[in-house]
């Protein structure tokens, strides 16, 4: 068995680029977006952090102008600032948690799709390689009965030809040169037939 049609291996090969080159487009994209979603996430915290602890600093910066009056005051305060920025800081890395989380299911979105892509194109594949072994088989069962044919009529044609050389009277066909002379002769004229 030959091998297919160039022209069907370059479409499938190209079938198989195409969806090759479309799943890695996928899969960079969601790693892109996940690496986009992971910075901002960890930008929102770093900021949210460095809110919190400005607002820490101010707070304890009061409590020290204030600290002759009111350091019951003082204290209460810097204690709501640490609960606001660990709870500031709980919800960072909530956030965080979430982006990584949302990040892992667009790259396994992705990645299933690439797979379904590559799937698809290896089917499609399959299918066209197949369908030309199936043509080619045909090929070559007509090629068989054409050469039966010309077998059967070149033994025909034999027979017949004996049958009318037979009828003329003449043992075996006359060789090439035979042939050539009286044609030779013909072509020539009744002149070079009398020499």
């Amino acid at each position: 068995m030959g091998l297919p049609d160039p022209d069907t291996q370059r479409q499938a090969l190209q079938v198989l680029v195409l969806a090759q080159r479309t799943a890695d487009e996928h899969v960079a994209s969601a790693r892109h977006q996940a690496d986009r979603i992971r910075a901002d996430a960890r930008a929102a915290a770093e900021q949210i952090a460095r809110e919190a602890q400005a607002h820490a600093e101010g707070a304890r910066q009061e409590a020290g102008q204030q600290l002759s009056h009111a350091r019951a005051a003082a204290e209460q305060i810097v204690r709501d600032a640490k609960a606001h920025a660990d709870g500031t800081r709980r919800d960072a890395e909530k956030v965080l948690t979430d982006a990584r989380a949302e990040a892992d299911e667009i790259g396994k979105a992705a990645q299933a799709g690439a797979d379904d892509l590559s799937r698809e194109a290896k089917q499609r594949y399959d299918e066209i390689v197949g369908s030309l072994a199936a043509k080619r088989s045909a090929l070559q069962e007509q090629i068989d009965v054409l050469q039966q044919f010309d077998r059967d009529y070149r033994a025909r044609l034999r027979v017949f030809m004996q049958g009318q050389l037979d009828a003329l009277g003449v043992e075996e066909p006359p060789t090439n040169a035979e042939v050539r002379r009286p044609a030779a002769a013909r072509a020539n004229g009744p002149s070079a037939a009398q020499e």
